[in-house]
């Protein structure tokens, strides 16, 4: 059995990986989803909000 090192993970990714799985990920996942539905707004508008969420992170990692 070995064990994995997380010693050189940074907080920073730590952060932007759990944004991704809580946040970002879903919101496009939903996004998709509903396209198949055949409810384009809401559909779009989600991947919208996925794709604003992130592009807001990497303003604020940016200036930080």
């Amino acid at each position: 059995m070995t064990y994995v090192d997380t010693s050189d993970i940074s907080a920073q990714m730590f952060i932007t990986v759990l944004l991704l799985l809580l946040i970002i990920a879903p919101l496009i996942s939903l996004g998709v989803l509903r396209l198949f539905q055949s409810r384009k707004k809401s559909g779009l508008l989600l991947i919208a909000g996925g794709i604003a969420v992130y592009a807001l992170f990497q303003i604020i990692m940016y200036f930080t």
